[in-house]
C-alpha cells in the first residue's frame, strides 16, 4: 500500500528541494517523515508530491556546474596587422542549428601538386586575455554545458555573435595551415592572425557540395582520406559508436540518429590536422601549450561489429594534458593539441591565449601559470561534461518510460561472467542484465521500471 503524501509547509517544500539540488547535505523534514536522507530520495518525493515535473534535471546543480547565462561586457577586436585571406574560400560546417561557430576549413592548390589546408578558427583570444574578467569566468566554466533542454556557454552570447564565423561579412581568426602532399605528409606548418571569409554550412548542404564534385570539397576529401591513411599506419584507433540527438522539453522527448556523412569525417580530419600542426609550431617556436598525449592502447581488438569498438574504447588511456610534448597514441600522432574550439573549451582558449602572445611579440604566460589555470578549468570542465552524461540520461530514460510496450533491439558489447552490457543503438542507451547471450549477438529487449531520480531502469530480454 503507498503511503499518503505529506502536506508540507513552504519552508519544508524548499529544505527538500535543496537537498535534491545538492544545495544541503541534510533535511530534518525527510528525516521526520522516515526517507533518507539522500539527493535521490528527496528527488523521489517531490516527483510524488507534483512539485518537480518529470522533466526537472538536478545534475548540473549537484556539481556546481553553472546554468545561468555569462552577461560581461566583451571588448571590440583590437586594431592590429593581420594577413588578408579574405580572397579564399572557407566553409564553417556543423550540424544544423549550430549556434556558435568558431572553426572554417578551407584550401588552396600549390605548385607542383601540394595542397594548403586552412582551418580557421574564431580568434577568441583577442577578445579574452589571461586573467582578464571574461577570462576568470570562463576558467570557473570550463567549458559549454550542452543539457537536452538548454545550452549555457562558457563565455557570453554578445562575445560568440561577435567573434562567430560566417556570422559577418569577414572575421578576425587564428589560422593554421598545413602544407600537405598527395599523401598526407605536411612539408610545413604555421599559425598566423588572419581576416577570412567564411560561409556557414551544415553538413548535409557540404555533403550535397561533396557529391555534386564541387572542386574544393573534393579537395577537402581527399587530404582527409589521406590523412586518415596515414594516422592509420601509425596506429590510429577508429571507434564507431552509436551517436544520437536528444531534444527535450516540459512536454517530452525526442531522439534521432546523428547523421554521419562523409563530410563529417572530412571535417573532423581537417580539425584534428589543425591541433597537430598547432602543436608542431608550438614545439618548433618553444611556447607553453598543454600538449595532449596518450599512452599505448592496453591491448588489439579486431573487428568492426559494434562488441568490437566498445571493446576499443576500453583500451584506451585517459588522456593527459602536459607541458613538455609527446605521442597521442591513440590518434596516431607525435605531438597534438586542442585548438579548434575556444569558445567552446578552456584549454583550447589557453592554447589560443599562448600562441597569439607568441605571434603579437608578447610573452605567453610562463607554464606554471599556465597549468594552475587548466588545473582549475578541468574540474570545472569535469562537472559539465558529468552534467551533461546524467542528464542525458534522465531524458533518455523519459523517452523510454513514454513507451512502455516497446522492443527494442539491443546488441551484448561486453560480458563478464552472467552479467551482459547490452547497447541499444537507436537511445545510444548502454544496461547492464544478467543473460547468457553470446558476445556480439542481437537481442530484442523491454525497458521497464524507470526510476528517474537513481536513473534507473530494468531490462527484460524478450
Amino acid at each position: 500500500m503507498t503511503a499518503p503524501l505529506p502536506d508540507l509547509t513552504p519552508a519544508q517544500r524548499t529544505e527538500i528541494e535543496l537537498l535534491a539540488r545538492g544545495k544541503q547535505d541534510r533535511s530534518r523534514t525527510l528525516r521526520e517523515l522516515g526517507y533518507s536522507e539522500t539527493p535521490e530520495a528527496a528527488h523521489a518525493l517531490l516527483l510524488r508530491l507534483g512539485l518537480w515535473p518529470e522533466s526537472r534535471t538536478p545534475y548540473a546543480d549537484r556539481l556546481h556546474a553553472t546554468t545561468v547565462p555569462l552577461n560581461l561586457p566583451v571588448p571590440p577586436f583590437p586594431d592590429e596587422p593581420r594577413l588578408d585571406l579574405t580572397h579564399l574560400e572557407a566553409w564553417a560546417i556543423d550540424d544544423e542549428g549550430n549556434r556558435d561557430p568558431d572553426d572554417a576549413v578551407g584550401s588552396e592548390a600549390l605548385p607542383g601538386g601540394a595542397t594548403r589546408l586552412w582551418v580557421h578558427v574564431a580568434d577568441v583570444a583577442a577578445l579574452v586575455p589571461p586573467d582578464s574578467p571574461l577570462d576568470e569566468a570562463a576558467r570557473s566554466r570550463g567549458a559549454t554545458l550542452y543539457l537536452p533542454d538548454s545550452t549555457t556557454g562558457m563565455l557570453p552570447d554578445a562575445l560568440v555573435e561577435q567573434a562567430g564565423l560566417g556570422l559577418h561579412g569577414t572575421s578576425p581568426a587564428l589560422s593554421v595551415s598545413l602544407d600537405l602532399d598527395a599523401e598526407g605528409n605536411a612539408d610545413a606548418v604555421d599559425v598566423q592572425l588572419t581576416t577570412v571569409r567564411v560561409t556557414r554550412l551544415s553538413y548535409t548542404q557540404a555533403q550535397q557540395r561533396l557529391d555534386a564534385g564541387d572542386p574544393a570539397f573534393v579537395a577537402l576529401a581527399r587530404l582527409a582520406r589521406a590523412s586518415r591513411a596515414l594516422r592509420e599506419s601509425e596506429g590510429a584507433i577508429s571507434i564507431d559508436l552509436p551517436e544520437v540527438r536528444l531534444k527535450a522539453d516540459e512536454h517530452g522527448v525526442t531522439i534521432t540518429p546523428t547523421p554521419k556523412p562523409e563530410m563529417r569525417f572530412v571535417v573532423q580530419e581537417c580539425m584534428t590536422l589543425a591541433g597537430w600542426g598547432a602543436a608542431i609550431f608550438a614545439d618548433d617556436n618553444g611556447i607553453p601549450v598543454p600538449f595532449a598525449t596518450q599512452d599505448h592502447p592496453t591491448r588489439e581488438v579486431r573487428g568492426e561489429g559494434l562488441s568490437a569498438h566498445w571493446a576499443r574504447r576500453r583500451t584506451l588511456a585517459r588522456t593527459r594534458f602536459q607541458q613538455s610534448p609527446g605521442p597521442h597514441h591513440g590518434m596516431g600522432l607525435d605531438v597534438y593539441v586542442q585548438v579548434t574550439s575556444p569558445m567552446r573549451r578552456y584549454l583550447d582558449l589557453v592554447v589560443h591565449q599562448q600562441l597569439r602572445a607568441f605571434l603579437a611579440g608578447a610573452d605567453p604566460m610562463p607554464g606554471r601559470v599556465m597549468a594552475s589555470h587548466i588545473a582549475q578549468a578541468a574540474l570545472n570542465a569535469d562537472a559539465t561534461r558529468q552534467s551533461e552524461r546524467l542528464s542525458r540520461r534522465h531524458h533518455t530514460l523519459r523517452h523510454v518510460a513514454a513507451h512502455p510496450e516497446r522492443e527494442w533491439t539491443a546488441i551484448v558489447v561486453d560480458r563478464r561472467g552472467p552479467q551482459a552490457t547490452l547497447l541499444i543503438p537507436e537511445l545510444a542507451l548502454d544496461l547492464q542484465l544478467s543473460s547468457s547471450a553470446p558476445l556480439g549477438s542481437e537481442v530484442r529487449v523491454v525497458l521497464e521500471g524507470v526510476t528517474l531520480p537513481t536513473l534507473g531502469v530494468r531490462a527484460r530480454i524478450v
